[in-house]
């Protein structure tokens, strides 16, 4: 009679994790060919997380006893163009040498789905894996976000926003929390409002021809309400509060302060925005000045969260660190996770 009771227990167990337990998405076949041999083959490929076609990932899964700390990838391209497979190897083998299991991602480019779309894309694929976290032997409380350009800005976006959680929603993805333990960016912009842009950074930064296809403006619709409205929700400077978590952020872009612009009005748009001219930067030089940084750095501070802003002139190679910004932000990621040091 109790071997009875003991096996419907089993079987009741079984059956309530069954339901409870979402089912694991299809990657793709080990046979898909990789679009290159620059890395490993991930042990998820084209994992969808998503209903759009961009919306799969790459995992490549450390070598851990348990649950691994997690580090998911954005790639760059203006919210134009990129692909998740530009995650830099190096980057990649310290990682997982590190204990550090990596997510590289794609996400819906504006022209397919303007602003929120690419942010809304990149806290999905956050709150999907943290989702299947059991599944995929990720630890769900030790999470950090990482980018190059506008995969750094999507990177900060979702750290500073509000928590993003439905816990009504219907579908089980989007009632995962999406605060993170930590992020670590290339060639970042705190905030994609042009006004902030031109005040802050300067130049003609704020004329990068990706902006307006970002918001799904047209040229003339620059300076409106409207426009107004969305420069504010998609700078993540402007989420920014005391409870978000410590940033080391990358730049290249020489230091140098930008050459003023052509335009001398108070507006966005000028009869000249985004032309190339004689004398002036080409328009959208500046995208990946460290300002952005020192801007963010600023803003961090007062509010007792570490920033850390690195430039590429002040990091030396050596033969072990041909990427020095790579094992920096590796050895930023086991400091925070709390990975000890072999």
């Amino acid at each position: 009679m109790f071997l009875v009771r003991w096996l419907l227990l089993v079987i009741v167990f079984v059956a309530v994790g069954c339901a409870t337990a979402p089912q694991l998405p299809k990657a793709a076949d080990a046979s898909v060919k990789l679009p290159s041999e620059t890395k490993p083959r991930p042990d998820y490929f084209n994992l969808p997380y998503g209903p759009h076609e961009r919306n799969v990932l790459d995992l490549w899964q450390a070598d851990t006893r348990g649950p691994a700390p997690l580090l998911i990838f954005w790639h760059g391209g203006g919210f134009l163009g990129g692909d998740k497979w530009t995650l830099h190897p190096d980057l990649l083998k310290r990682c997982l040498g590190a204990g550090i299991s990596v997510a590289s991602a794609n996400y819906r480019f504006s022209r397919q789905a303007p602003f929120p779309g690419p942010m809304e894309d990149g806290a999905r694929a956050l709150q999907f894996l943290r989702l299947h976290a059991r599944q995929l032997k990720i630890d769900p409380d030790r999470i950090a976000l990482s980018g190059s350009s506008a995969g750094a800005g999507i990177s900060l976006w979702i750290a500073f926003h509000p928590e993003m959680a439905d816990p009504n929603n219907s579908d089980p993805v989007l009632r995962q929390s999406t605060r993170v333990t930590c992020v670590g960016v290339y060639g970042a912009q705190c905030s994609y409002d042009p006004r902030w842009v031109r005040d802050v950074i300067g130049g003609r930064a704020y004329e990068h021809p990706a902006l307006p296809f970002l918001y799904g403006l047209k040229l003339e619709e620059l300076d409106t309400p409207k426009a107004y409205a969305l420069y504010e929700r998609a700078a993540a400077i402007n989420y920014l509060t005391a409870d978000d978590p410590p940033v080391i952020m990358f730049y290249s872009e020489p230091k140098a302060p930008l050459k003023p612009g052509p335009n001398s009005t108070l507006r966005i748009y000028y009869d000249d925005f985004g032309k190339e001219l004689e004398g002036h930067d080409k328009p959208g030089w500046g995208v990946h000045h460290p300002k952005f940084g020192y801007a963010l750095k600023e803003k961090m501070d007062p509010l007792n969260i570490s920033c850390t802003v690195l430039h590429a002139e002040d990091m030396q190679k050596t033969e072990d660190t041909e990427v020095p910004a790579n094992a920096a932000l590796v050895d930023f990621l086991t400091a925070q996770f709390g990975i000890s040091k072999q």
